[in-house]
């Protein structure tokens, strides 16, 4: 596998830490599409920048 992709992809226990919520949100967020992801086999793939940009817009829905 290639170096530059390494730790990019994300689980949803992981997201679920970095956004401190449950798991039945952290779906929610996922099968809404608000956090862009895809699935291998039934397994989430969570690209680490998804959550840093669902992040920001939030912050800026907030202001």
């Amino acid at each position: 596998m290639n170096e530059t992709f390494s730790g990019e992809l994300i689980t949803v226990d992981e997201l679920c830490e970095i956004l401190m919520i449950g798991k039945n949100m952290a779906y929610r967020l996922l099968n809404s599409g608000e956090i862009p992801c895809f699935k291998i086999s039934r397994e989430w793939k969570i690209p680490r920048n998804s959550v840093y940009e669902y992040i920001q817009r939030q912050c800026k829905a907030e202001k």
